[in-house]
């Protein structure tokens, strides 16, 4: 009797795998069949915000159902993230995330970038901008790093969030120039960007799609790009490399993922419809112009791009002793 009921539970269980089997694949051929949501978890105007609303235009069309943006701010982009990592594995909730994913675990996120997401594409990046009011007295970086050594008045920077690139880089500056800044974090770019075109800040540093048009009409002022070379958008900005700060290098990646877990095949298809959609020559004229560089990698390249800036993020979090708020 014991080999008996052994031997049934077997088999139950491999009917059960059997039936499950066609019923995911037939799910994975069928899809999309409803809506599909996608969560920012930056305010609107953003640049994550950006690229997603331009990519999700045109996968309307491709895939033929509803892309929903979900703008989620809160937390540095925690509440959304882990909002997408509980959610059903069933391509039908999709993350659109910054390079908070690969910071954030570094202070302690909810979310575990690896095991709890399959990601689908490394779609873009973006360098960041420092950027200063056009009635400030600070010129280029040798100015700011001046501006950040002196003590007569508070100096306050806005990002968009707390352990965003842009925030990262400002403290990599801050201590390789051996001054003084307050940070003031934002609920994305947009805002920060409003900010110093108020005059309510010293600076600002934000992913440069934001900015562009901005700096273009001469209502904010750029000082320097963060990124590893110049950016092709505005050419004649420098980086902070080249003005003197070789170890302040921060940029933005943007990245398409889904819950851990979503079928393969879903994966494959959102991979396929994005890649097709960032080399449509209008699309890459698009983004191209306002300040990103575009990749659209396979599922696999970016699980390798995710390890590799993970690492590297928490290195650079630990020793500018950046913490969660």
């Amino acid at each position: 009797m014991k080999t008996l009921k052994i031997f049934n539970t077997s088999l139950a269980a491999l009917c059960a795998l059997l039936l499950a089997g066609p019923a995911q694949a037939q799910s994975s051929d069928g899809y999309p069949n409803k809506p599909i949501r996608v969560v920012v978890p930056f305010a609107a105007g953003g640049p994550t915000d950006v690229i997603a609303r331009v990519i999700a235009t045109h996968l309307k069309n491709s895939l033929g159902q509803p892309i929903l943006i979900e703008n989620r701010t809160g937390a540095g982009g925690n509440i959304a993230i882990k909002s997408v990592a509980t959610a059903p594995a069933d391509g039908y909730t999709l993350l659109f995330s910054s390079s908070n994913i690969v910071s954030n675990p570094a202070m302690q996120a909810p979310f575990d970038p690896i095991k709890d997401f399959a990601p689908i594409t490394y779609a873009a990046v973006s360098p960041n901008i420092i950027y200063v009011h056009p009635s400030s007295p600070i010129q280029n970086v040798a100015d700011l790093a001046a501006h950040l050594k002196q003590k007569r008045t508070p100096t306050t920077y806005g990002t968009p969030g707390v352990g965003t690139t842009p925030h990262i880089a400002c403290e990599g500056l801050k201590m390789a120039a051996n001054g003084e800044a307050i940070h003031v974090p934002y609920q994305g770019a947009a805002p920060v960007v409003n900010a110093v075109l108020g005059n309510q800040l010293t600076f600002g540093c934000s992913a440069l799609p934001p900015t562009t048009s901005h700096v273009k009409a001469g209502t904010l002022r750029a000082i320097a790009v963060t990124s590893a070379r110049r950016s092709a958008v505005m050419p004649n900005v420098p980086t902070l490399a080249e003005s003197g700060f070789p170890e302040v290098v921060a940029d933005n990646l943007q990245g398409l993922l889904a819950p851990a877990g979503t079928p393969p095949a879903i994966v494959d298809k959102l991979h396929k419809a994005v890649a097709a959609i960032l080399s449509q020559p209008e699309v890459r004229d698009q983004l191209q112009n306002i300040g990103f560089d575009l990749y659209a990698t396979t599922p696999a390249e970016f699980s390798r791009i995710i390890a590799v800036e993970l690492e590297r993020y928490t290195q650079i979090i630990r020793r500018a002793g950046i913490k969660a708020e």
